[in-house]
Order: C-alpha cells, then sequence, then structure tokens
C-alpha cells in the first residue's frame, strides 16, 4: 500500500537531475583531494564569524531593545530588521531606490531566506505561466514545474534576457498569453552570471506593463536581487531599483543577505507594493512557522547598522581577486576550447560554451573529471580514484524545451566561491586534460 500523495509530491518522488548529482559527488568527497565546483556555497573565509558572535552577545544582552528575540516572531518580520534594511537601502553606494519610492513600498521578512519567499510566491500566485531567462535559476525552475507553472525561458545576450526574442515568445503564446503568471528575472544571473542591465530591466519592466494593461490585471514582475550586493567589478555600471518607475504596482524585489554575511542566518527579504499579494505572502510565512528565527532577524539588523559597509568591502575585494585568478585560468587552460565565457564582474560563477567539447553527465568529459569512464587509466583505483572535479553542466540550466537545449549539451558553471584559488586552477587544468583528445 502507498501513501496518496499531491500532485507536486509526485513529481517529487525522484530527486532533481541536480539534486542526484551532487548527492552522488558528496557521498565520497576526499576534502583536498576532490574540487566542487559546482555548489553554489559561499567562501568561508567571507563568513564574519567575529562579528556575528558579537551580535548575537548583543541581542542577548538588552532584551529591551530586542524585545522576545528568542520567543515566536511575527510574520512580517522584525521591526529593527525591517528598519535597518531600509536605512541600508537608502544609504549611498547600496543600490536601493529613492527615499521616496522606499518610504511608499512595503517590506517583509520571508521565514527561511530568499528561497523561501520564492516558494511562497508559488503558492499564493495562481499556477499559469512563468517568464525567465534562459539560461535559467534551474533550482528555482525546476521546483516551479514540480508545482504545476510551465517555464517559458528566453534567451539571454550580454545584458540579460534580449528583448527581441521575448517579443516573438509572446507572440508565440497568443491566446495563451491569459495565462502569464509573473516574470522572474535573476538580475545577475544565476547561472550565467550575466548582469542585467538597468536599460533593459526597464524594457522589462515596460513589457510587463503593457501586458497587465491589455489583460486588466496586474501582473507581477520579480526582480531577484540575489548576488546584486557582490558587484565586484569597478567599471561594471550601478544597479538602479525598478521600483522606482513603476506606476503600476506591479514590481517586487527580493533580497538576501546570505551572499554578504552568511547563509545560516537565512534572511531574506521582500521590497514592493502593498496589498492582496503582501498579505498572502504574509499569511503563508505564519503557515509556514510564524517568521523568521526573531534572534537571528535581530543580529542581522545589528550588523546592518554598525558593520555591513566594510563587510561589503572586504567580500567583494576577496571576489574581485579570484574572479580575475580564475579567469587569467581560463583563458590560459580552456581558452582554445571555448565559444564563449560569461561571468566576473558581479557574484561568482563563470559559464562557459566550448565549441565542441560535450560537457553533459553522459558525456565524456564529464566522466573524465567525475571519474566514472571505467578506465582504470583515467579513473584511477576503485577505493581511490584520481581527483574528481564537479560543476554543474549547462543541460541542467538551460530550458529542456527552450531554444538553448542543444548548446547546454557544450556549456557548463563553474564557482569561484567555495574553493581556494589554488584548488579551482587546479580543476581548469584537469579540465583541460579532460577536453584533450
Amino acid at each position: 500500500m502507498d501513501v496518496r500523495l499531491s500532485n507536486y509530491g509526485n513529481a517529487s518522488k525522484r530527486p532533481s537531475p541536480v539534486n542526484h548529482m551532487m548527492a552522488a559527488f558528496a557521498s565520497g568527497f576526499r576534502d583536498g583531494v576532490d574540487i566542487n565546483l559546482g555548489v553554489g556555497f559561499v567562501n568561508e573565509n567571507t563568513i564574519p564569524v567575529t562579528l556575528l558572535t558579537e551580535a548575537m552577545q548583543a541581542v542577548a544582552a538588552d532584551p529591551a531593545a530586542y524585545r522576545q528575540a528568542f520567543n515566536y516572531g511575527g510574520p512580517h518580520g522584525s521591526s529593527n530588521l525591517i528598519a535597518a534594511i531600509r536605512r541600508f537601502l537608502g544609504r549611498a553606494g547600496a543600490g536601493g531606490p529613492d527615499h521616496a519610492t522606499l518610504e511608499r513600498k512595503r517590506m517583509i521578512v520571508g521565514p527561511c531566506g530568499a528561497t523561501s519567499l520564492l516558494d511562497a510566491l508559488a503558492e499564493v500566485l495562481a499556477p499559469g505561466i512563468v517568464v525567465t531567462s534562459d539560461p535559467m535559476y534551474y533550482i528555482y525552475c525546476d521546483a516551479l514545474e514540480r508545482k504545476g507553472f510551465e517555464v517559458l525561458a528566453v534567451p539571454e545576450d550580454r545584458d540579460g534576457i534580449d528583448p527581441a526574442a521575448l517579443e516573438r515568445k509572446l507572440l508565440d503564446l497568443a491566446e495563451r498569453a491569459g495565462r502569464i503568471a509573473f516574470f522572474y528575472v535573476v538580475t545577475v544571473n544565476n547561472p550565467s552570471c550575466t548582469v542585467l542591465s538597468n536599460a533593459r530591466r526597464r524594457q522589462l519592466y515596460e513589457v510587463a506593463a503593457r501586458l497587465s494593461r491589455q489583460q486588466g490585471r496586474r501582473i507581477p514582475i520579480v526582480f531577484d536581487l540575489a548576488y546584486e550586493l557582490l558587484l565586484h567589478d569597478p567599471e561594471a555600471q550601478p544597479f538602479q531599483s525598478a521600483l522606482e518607475w513603476d506606476d503600476l504596482d506591479i514590481v517586487y524585489e527580493i533580497g538576501t543577505l546570505s551572499k554578504v554575511l552568511a547563509p545560516a542566518l537565512r534572511i531574506g527579504y521582500l521590497l514592493g507594493p502593498d496589498g492582496p499579494l503582501m498579505d498572502a505572502m504574509v499569511q503563508k510565512t505564519s503557515d509556514t512557522g510564524f517568521s523568521a528565527p526573531p534572534f537571528v532577524q535581530e543580529m542581522a539588523g545589528y550588523l546592518l547598522d554598525r558593520h555591513i559597509e566594510p563587510q561589503l568591502r572586504a567580500v567583494n575585494a576577496g571576489y574581485r581577486r579570484k574572479a580575475l585568478a580564475v579567469r587569467a585560468g581560463i583563458e590560459r587552460e580552456l581558452g582554445e576550447f571555448l565559444a564563449d565565457c560569461r561571468g566576473g564582474s558581479a557574484g561568482f560563477y563563470y559559464y562557459l560554451t566550448f565549441r565542441d567539447v560535450e560537457t553533459h553527465s553522459a558525456s565524456e568529459f564529464f566522466k573524465r573529471l567525475t571519474r566514472t569512464t571505467g578506465r582504470a587509466e583515467m579513473d584511477g583505483p576503485p577505493d581511490n580514484p584520481l581527483p574528481r572535479v564537479v560543476y554543474i553542466p549547462g543541460e541542467y540550466c538551460v530550458h529542456p524545451r527552450g531554444d538553448l537545449a542543444a548548446v547546454g549539451r557544450r556549456q557548463l558553471r563553474l564557482s569561484y566561491a567555495f574553493e581556494d584559488t589554488e584548488g579551482i586552477l587546479r580543476a581548469l587544468r584537469l579540465m583541460r586534460a579532460a577536453a584533450l583528445p
């Protein structure tokens, strides 16, 4: 006899390809031997443990300022943290909306990071078509399809989603355009780290606004800002918030402190117009677990008010050094095999497109790097294989029924965050060996 599952439960019985691949690799991972370029973890050296300890002690020592910090919290989020985020976004260089926009928009805190807010959107919005980029944020897009949404992946160029490709896709939808649920755009794309230009951001908003007016309903456009605080290229254009020109109340921005403070804080926030969607999101937080842990929220607010600017400078300086060193290594070891290399200005990914070398999970390249060719001279002894390298194959990053499905078989994402620089350069040398005939 089997348990009766929901449609989502049935779709979740088998792990996603990336889930399965990473679990298989992690089961035998050898520190100092194997190299994990696939995991999206931040670099451990960027996590300010001393400051986190200071913040915890400050919160515990002042119950008047941090009321009931170790009890249950309210589903909208800590008022201290929300005020601290507003102050941070309002300061010069934070990339947030102007003061007038900040004043009129509502902010809520998710129950467990930005991911929980994305999950909540998929619960409170009616299923339909989600317009996003290709390559896509595969973790969320896989989850959306398990929840009954249809993902419309639109190819990007070096400025983000290609407007001409988007218009073609919308024309192809024809009568089904009424099923568009929302637009979802990661402004520093995961996996490609393509930086969405301000002009392109404005164009995407105008498309969503036009469709909203045509259909007589608000179609949300959600900008995921997960990597915006990691803009470490000094020549890159500062970001502009789309909230500033939103005259239809359709723009929502999801931010996180995971990449610049600590993922374990699980702090994600949603900023956007007040109304039914925000009300539903707050109730979803209540249903999930009342709130994010109040003491963690208070710690985050404390750090934002006292330490965030030097922390940001240190984090971005570290990622800049690694980005430059890894880019040089990519050009040195893999340049002759590549058709394209994106990333390196923000976030901590490079996205590579090979001319001829296939990178998918059944390819010779992948098997050589994971030591699964079945040939002793390539794999080493079964009980002690040669050093292994894991990356995210492009086949998982592009939509399987999208325009880039074929080219995705020659692409990969590598992270330069978690492993140290020398380990990454060693992995690139192993990649070169795997790419050779």
